[in-house]
């Protein structure tokens, strides 16, 4: 038998489906977006800045690796994450990534950790001090992301309205702000307008995704 007929080389050439369909920078975008919740072709052209053809392309690529799943609905076809695994698969590429490529630490620090230097909030930390009210939780998210599921009793405060919503915040109590994932800047931003405005104000360690993926509780949505 052949080498490039055995079972361990199929085996590897299926592996090799998965992480070429991980080989772009959009496609990892459009998984960042659709593991906040379904998406339709439409939305995610939108929020990546996409053509609708472009973004199906890369959709359908994924959805052949086992990434993604399909369902139409009407006229549109929305898409998801074939289950939390994808959010840890990407997970494992950031540390991996952030581990060993210079580049990538080099820009984490440049833009996302020279916004903030403080240490993150981790999960269950914050899952309590909100339980006992102590902080006020904030989605900095698209509304539409909010409402496909968010974490217990956060308000929804999308990073383009936040000055407006300033007076509406206990000037008394610890802000935490989360929004994607690790790498999400919309966090960084939010907390540093608030800091710069008085607020004691932290960011979440990571995002939803990762919050619905360590089983931990979540609102709205199907979560």
């Amino acid at each position: 038998m052949s080498t490039a007929a055995s079972p361990k080389h199929r085996l590897f050439a299926e592996l090799a489906r998965v992480a070429k369909a991980l080989s772009h920078a959009n496609r990892l975008e459009l998984l960042e977006f659709l593991a906040q919740g379904p998406h339709s072709v439409e939305a995610l052209a939108n929020a990546s800045g996409l053509t609708v053809a472009n973004t199906s392309r890369h959709l359908q690529q994924l959805r052949h690796a086992g990434l993604v799943q399909a369902h139409p609905a009407g006229r549109h076809v929305y898409y998801e994450l074939s289950g939390d695994d994808v959010v840890g698969l990407l997970g494992a590429l950031r540390a991996v990534a952030g581990r060993h490529l210079a580049e990538v630490d080099r820009l984490v620090e440049t833009y996302l950790k020279v916004r903030d230097r403080l240490e993150p909030v981790p999960r269950r930390e914050l899952l309590e001090r909100a339980r006992r009210g102590l902080v006020t939780v904030l989605d900095v998210r698209p509304p539409e992301e909010y409402a496909a599921g968010h974490l217990p009793g956060a308000r929804n405060v999308p990073l383009k309205d936040l000055e407006a919503h300033l007076a509406r915040i206990e000037p008394d109590r610890e802000i935490v702000a989360y929004c994607r994932g690790p790498h999400c800047v919309l966090a960084y931003e939010a907390v540093q307008r608030l800091r710069a405005r008085g607020f004691r104000a932290r960011r979440l360690e990571d995002g939803l995704p990762e919050w619905r993926a360590a089983g931990l509780p979540v609102e709205g949505g199907t979560g």
